[in-house]
């Protein structure tokens, strides 16, 4: 894989940034991560132990997505850079606007900002959502979802995080086109899941996936369908956008589509009776009534639970030859992570 270096990453110590980072590095490039707080033990730890031994070579900068200031000297140099950092959170946002919006819109803001005042930038890989494309399983029916599509029923109020993807998507491209120099190619993941790198286990989907092995789920989960992919191929897409000299536009990046109960049969097979792994649907209608509890409200329920879904991801493999894991492998992969970590058995 033909990559310049350095490349600059943005929320490098992150679920998806990190194994971009430690890609790089395995490739032999040096690294220009930048996180909040560079002192933060917890959340930089492990990509200084990304970088021994690695050929790559990793540098930090100190940035925030609300500071204009910071990004300019971690792009020095770069031709590429991956805007990854942005905050993932679905369910018990307080205030959406400061929580989600904010970051993600003025963080995209002045991250291209910073690439528009660096001349050597050429190109800007953003790591986006399928959350730009839909917000619930009806949107767009009966047509799959592709890179063609975009949310348009997301709001402050209904799925503000994906209302967060798509505006910050919508602004790298008003931006992008403004100007002649660099070049945007996006990554459109669906639900990311995996091993993690760090030892933190407040990510969204860490915690998603958690649930179906420690217990709190073993009384059934609801029939919902969505896309899933390996943390590990989504880290490859951006590498791969990064070096392919014909690469633009958005990617989908997304494996198999499954319902939580596919999902709950899938770590049976894998695990056996080892875990409590669900094994009933949760009926719709008890939705209708305990989802309001637990932030989900009707109008998600009747657009998304036992409602199909189809996820086009054939640019991914042909614009950028993704090949994708087994999705028993990823869950395989994801909860004995989790096992090393000891929270299953803290939680059993």
């Amino acid at each position: 894989m033909l990559l310049p270096s350095p490349i600059a990453v943005t929320g490098a110590s992150g679920f998806i940034g990190s194994w971009i980072v430690k890609q790089l590095l395995d490739e032999g490039i040096e690294v220009h991560a930048t996180v909040r707080d560079r002192n933060s033990t917890a959340k930089v730890e492990h990509l200084h132990e990304l970088a021994q031994g690695a050929p790559g070579k990793l540098e930090l900068f100190e940035a925030d997505l609300l500071q204009p200031a910071g990004f300019a000297r971690a792009f020095a140099g770069c031709k590429v850079v991956m805007h990854v950092a942005s905050p993932f959170r679905i369910q018990h946002v307080k205030n959406p606007q400061a929580e989600l919006i904010e970051p993600a819109l003025q963080g995209t803001r002045n991250v291209l900002a910073a690439v528009n005042a660096t001349e050597s930038v050429e190109r800007v890989v953003l790591t986006s959502s399928v959350a730009a494309i839909h917000s619930d399983a009806m949107d767009h029916q009966p047509q799959a979802l592709n890179e063609s599509l975009w949310n348009e029923s997301a709001s402050l109020k209904y799925q503000p995080y994906a209302y967060s993807k798509t505006l910050a998507e919508r602004e790298a491209w008003k931006i992008a086109e403004s100007q002649p120099r660099w070049r945007l190619v996006t990554i459109n993941p669906s639900f990311v899941v995996g091993p993690s790198l760090s030892r933190r286990v407040d990510a969204t989907s860490t915690d998603l996936m958690l649930q179906f092995v420690d217990g709190r789920a073993k009384n059934g989960v609801p029939d919902l369908r969505l896309g899933i992919v390996d943390v590990r191929d989504v880290a490859q897409a951006h590498l791969l956008a990064a070096s392919l000299g014909g690469a633009n536009g958005r990617h989908i990046v997304s494996n198999e589509v499954m319902s939580f109960p596919g999902i709950a049969v899938q770590l049976r097979a894998i695990f056996g009776d080892r875990y409590p792994i669900p094994r009933a649907a949760l009926p719709k209608l008890l939705m209708y009534v305990v989802g309001p509890f637990i932030d989900f409200p009707w109008r998600f329920t009747r657009r998304n639970v036992g409602v199909d879904l189809a996820i086009d991801n054939a640019k991914s493999r042909s614009a950028l030859g993704l090949a994708y894991r087994p999705l028993a492998q990823t869950l395989k992969d994801c909860v004995e992570q989790m096992e090393r970590l000891g929270l299953l058995g803290a939680r059993q």
